[in-house]
C-alpha cells in the first residue's frame, strides 16, 4: 500500500506517512484510513495542507458527511466545513468553542447517532496553547479492573448542553445565558457503549451531568473519576498543531479537548464530520 501508519503511543494514535500525496485520495486509502481510525482512535497527517474541497473529498470517501456547524458563524467558505475559531468577525457567539476546553464527545446531545469521526485541519496555529488532547474511551474501558467494568454495566448517564457549558456558565453574558444553556436535547445514554463490533467504550465527558438512579454527588464523582482515568497518559495523547496538520479521530470512542489559547492568536481549524451509523447501545 502506498500509505503507511506509524504508532504514536501503545494504546492510541498513528502517524500517517505517504510518498505521493495523491495516494491519500484513492478508494483503497479511504478504506485503510477508516480501518486505522477504528483501530487506533486518532490519526495524524503532518502538514498535509488540505483545501476545503480536498477535506470534503476525504470525508465523503470515508463515509457519509454530516454538517455540524455553528448556526451563528458568519462564514464565506463551504458551509459543510465549520470554521472553529474565536475570531469575533466569524464567530460572534464563542461559548461553544470555549466549551471545547473541557473533555467532550461531539454530537452526544443531538437526536441522531453520534458522528463516527471528526476531521480537523489546522489553518492558523497559535504560538502558545491551542493543542488538542485526545483520550481513548475504548482503551480506558479495556484497562479497567473487571469488578469496575461489572459495576458500570447497566448504568445510564444524562447528557445535556447545559451540563457541557456549566464550567463556563458564569462567563456567558447574562442577556443570553439561558438561551445558550437551554439549547439542545437532554439524552440518556448507557455509560458503557457496546458497539456492533463487540468492542466497548465509555460515553463520558462534560455533557454527562449525572447518573440515573444514583445520588447526584456520587454520580458526578464517578463521572469525573472516569474522565480522569481515561485521560491518563497511557490512554491519551496531545497534538501540538502546525499549520497544515490534519487529524481524524473516532468520535464514538474518544473524548477530546482544546488547550486554552488567547483569541488574539487567530487559531483557526476547519472541521468536517462523518455521520454515525450506530446509536449508543448497552
Amino acid at each position: 500500500m502506498a500509505i503507511r501508519f506509524e504508532d504514536i503511543k501503545e494504546f492510541i494514535g498513528s502517524r500517517v506517512v505517504w510518498d505521493d500525496r495523491a495516494d491519500l485520495f484513492t478508494p483503497e486509502a479511504a478504506q485503510a484510513i477508516r480501518a486505522q481510525v477504528e483501530a487506533r482512535t486518532v490519526l495524524v497527517f503532518p502538514e498535509l495542507n488540505l483545501t476545503d474541497q480536498e477535506q470534503l473529498a476525504l470525508t465523503e470517501a470515508m463515509g457519509e458527511k454530516v454538517r455540524l456547524t455553528a448556526r451563528n458563524n458568519v462564514q464565506s467558505n463551504d458551509q459543510d466545513v465549520y470554521q472553529v475559531t474565536l475570531d469575533e468577525k466569524i464567530n460572534p457567539q464563542p461559548e461553544y468553542v470555549l466549551g471545547t476546553f473541557f473533555w467532550h464527545m461531539d454530537g452526544i446531545t443531538v437526536d441522531m447517532p453520534p458522528p463516527f469521526a471528526t476531521l480537523l485541519s489546522c489553518r492558523i496555529a497559535p504560538d502558545k496553547g491551542g493543542e488538542t488532547e485526545f483520550a481513548s474511551t475504548y482503551a480506558a474501558y479495556e484497562g479497567l479492573p473487571e469488578e469496575e467494568k461489572q459495576a458500570l454495566e447497566g448504568l445510564k448517564a444524562v447528557h445535556s448542553v447545559r451540563a457541557s457549558l456549566s464550567p463556563i456558565a458564569d462567563a456567558i453574558p447574562e442577556k443570553h445565558r439561558e438561551k445558550v444553556l437551554g439549547i439542545g436535547l437532554i439524552k440518556e445514554h448507557p455509560l458503557v457503549w457496546t458497539h456492533e463490533s463487540g468492542r466497548k467504550s465509555m460515553v463520558i465527558g462534560t455533557t454527562a451531568d449525572h447518573i440515573v438512579g444514583m445520588e447526584v454527588p456520587a454520580g458526578r464523582a464517578m463521572l469525573i473519576r472516569l474522565q480522569e482515568w481515561a485521560a491518563q497518559p497511557a490512554f491519551s495523547l496531545r497534538h501540538k498543531w502546525s499549520k497544515g496538520d490534519f487529524v481524524i479521530w473516532d468520535n464514538t470512542g474518544a473524548m477530546h479537548r482544546a488547550i486554552p489559547y488567547d483569541k488574539s492568536t487567530g487559531r483557526m481549524m476547519h472541521r468536517t464530520s462523518i455521520a454515525g451509523t450506530e446509536a449508543v447501545a448497552a
